[in-house]
């Protein structure tokens, strides 16, 4: 069986037989694992057992973006808590230049609600539970204590926010192919408006349902994609799951088919949710505003890819609307603050 791109199996059993031996019983297959628009995901086995490999894009992959170390340490380091993660099981170091980093986890079996059609046909009773039970796994994410698992140095809470709007500001730099207009606006606005930190967390950075496995008892079993986590402000990590939610219950196409009104909670009713587990008194409105303007550039980064031939995969093609659509959210958010 041939290998899909960007994965190497030769690599992959020299790894797992030096870091775990007698891991792997027999030849290795793997298939790319489609949904995902930015880290490579593919599901290997051996003829008994099967693990989840991530890798970052091919091509151009922007500086401190795609760190499979840092994913693969968060989530080594949130084994033994509430949030609920795959198994770690081996860190596969590139050996030269043009090797990628990888790493290999537990696949962990269930469903990805990858649009909010899919989560609604629940019924309206398991799709509100389920998204209440999101909500839930953020608080208990945030109420989780850096140094008792490890991650005391994982980030710097401190001007986190500021650091966070300077460094999207770059990644869009890094990505221009083509003028969007008001993205500069919007950075101008946020950059003047910066909020105190409302408190420092290990915040996972891309959080929304498409991100989390479940089972079929409809409980989270799984959080995905740690690739930006750190420690910072807590209310940025629920602002952009927030900005995520609204725009899926949104009926523009811009992330799958929308669910029928009122199959799902609001997200002003996840934001309640969130208040009763982990209380705070900010207003959300710029959070919201910088959700967007970081949805925007990582969208276009995933743009910048597919028109240089560098995505594996399909829906590569209408990444690239979308971004406007998320400038136009941000700055409209931002007027309401």
């Amino acid at each position: 069986m041939t290998a899909p791109r960007g994965l190497d199996l030769d690599r992959l059993r020299a790894c797992l037989d030096r870091v775990r031996p007698g891991l792997v019983t027999g030849p290795l297959t793997g298939e790319l694992i489609q949904g995902g628009k930015s880290n490579l995901t593919y599901r290997v086995g051996d003829g008994a057992t099967t693990w989840v490999v991530r890798r970052p894009p091919l091509g151009h992959v922007l500086r401190t973006a795609h760190d499979m170390s840092r994913e693969f340490r968060v989530i080594s380091a949130l084994g033994e808590t509430r949030v609920p993660v795959p198994a770690a099981i081996a860190f596969c170091e590139p050996e030269t230049e043009d090797e990628a980093p990888f790493y290999v986890m537990q696949d962990v079996p269930g469903t990805i609600y990858r649009t909010a059609a899919q989560a609604a046909a629940l019924g309206e009773q398991r799709a509100h539970a389920l998204a209440f039970a999101l909500v839930d796994v953020l608080a208990d994410l945030h109420t989780v204590d850096p140094a008792g698992v490890g991650l005391r140095d994982f980030g710097r809470p401190e001007g986190y926010l500021q650091r966070q709007v300077r460094r999207w500001k770059q990644q869009l730099d890094a990505s221009r192919s083509r003028e969007l207009p008001g993205v500069d606006d919007l950075f101008d606005r946020l950059s003047a408006r910066i909020p105190a930190e409302s408190g420092a967390a290990i915040v996972h950075g891309d959080f929304r349902l498409d991100n989390v496995i479940v089972n079929g008892q409809d409980q989270i079993v799984a959080v995905l994609d740690w690739e930006m986590a750190t420690l910072g402000d807590p209310l940025a990590d629920l602002g952009l799951s927030l900005a995520y939610w609204d725009l899926w219950l949104r009926p523009t196409g811009l992330f799958g088919e929308a669910a029928p009104e009122g199959a799902l909670p609001t997200s002003a009713d996840l934001a309640a949710r969130y208040a009763k587990r982990r209380p705070f008194a900010e207003s959300l409105d710029w959070y919201l505003a910088f959700a967007y303007f970081k949805i925007a550039v990582i969208l276009e980064g995933i743009h910048f890819r597919h028109l240089a031939g560098q995505t594996v995969g399909t829906g590569f093609d209408q990444v690239g609307a979308m971004v406007p659509h998320l400038v136009a959210a941000g700055l409209r958010q931002m007027r309401e603050a």
